[in-house]
């Protein structure tokens, strides 16, 4: 069983985190800004230090307030978000982001998930998950993922294997271009059909379309 760094147990992760052979290829000049939205200062250190020297431009707030208060002034081009946080919590902010028209894209990081919690995450965006703590790896490859899906001039590339097909379709979802979601997922699954990040996709999918149809109707 993993310590969680609300305990402490993170002053032994910390060596952990440190930059990945896998990574090293990305350019440090860039600067990507980053926004980490977590309570604990410890949790926090341990994000930026997971990320440190991939040419990310770390931000922080500890609170939704201030995180909303952030964006509405910078442009990220990602944010991590906790799940619980004192006064307005993760769901919250991201229901505010939405309806400010904030389309930075979200992923959490929490301990306290729950279905009904990640499946209104989904319908608002946000489809991207990891149980906390994190390691390092996990978190890397989650930012890299939604940077490389959401990049402006990416068909998210790469082999067209299980992952490609997934990135494709969870692109597609914050599309909202439920055709090609349903194309690749298909494929997806075909490769690997007992992927629960698929099958959970497929659900989700299956909700945003009926959700869009119910708002397109005309009302009687």
């Amino acid at each position: 069983m993993v310590e969680s760094p609300r305990c402490g147990g993170w002053r032994r992760w910390l060596p952990a985190f440190a930059s990945h052979p896998q990574h090293n290829s990305i350019d440090v000049e860039m600067s990507i800004p980053i926004l980490i939205v977590d309570d604990e200062p410890n949790v926090r250190l341990m994000y930026r230090s997971a990320l440190a020297g991939l040419g990310y431009d770390i931000h922080e707030a500890a609170t939704a307030e201030a995180a909303l208060q952030q964006m509405q002034t910078h442009k990220y081009e990602a944010a991590i978000l906790d799940l619980k946080l004192p006064g307005m919590d993760g769901l919250e902010l991201l229901e505010q982001m939405h309806g400010l028209g904030i389309a930075t894209p979200a992923a959490f990081v929490s301990a306290h998930g729950q279905v009904p919690d990640a499946m209104h995450a989904m319908e608002l965006g946000a489809i991207d998950f990891l149980p906390k703590p994190p390691t390092p790896e996990q978190l890397r490859d989650m930012v890299q993922d939604i940077l490389l899906r959401h990049s402006a001039d990416s068909d998210v590339g790469g082999e067209k294997d299980f992952q490609y097909y997934l990135r494709s379709a969870k692109r597609a979802i914050n599309l909202r271009d439920f055709p090609t979601a349903t194309e690749h997922l298909v494929k997806a699954l075909d490769l690997n059909p007992s992927s629960r990040q698929a099958i959970n996709l497929v659900g989700v999918l299956i909700e945003m379309r009926q959700e869009h149809d119910r708002q397109k109707r005309p009302r009687t």
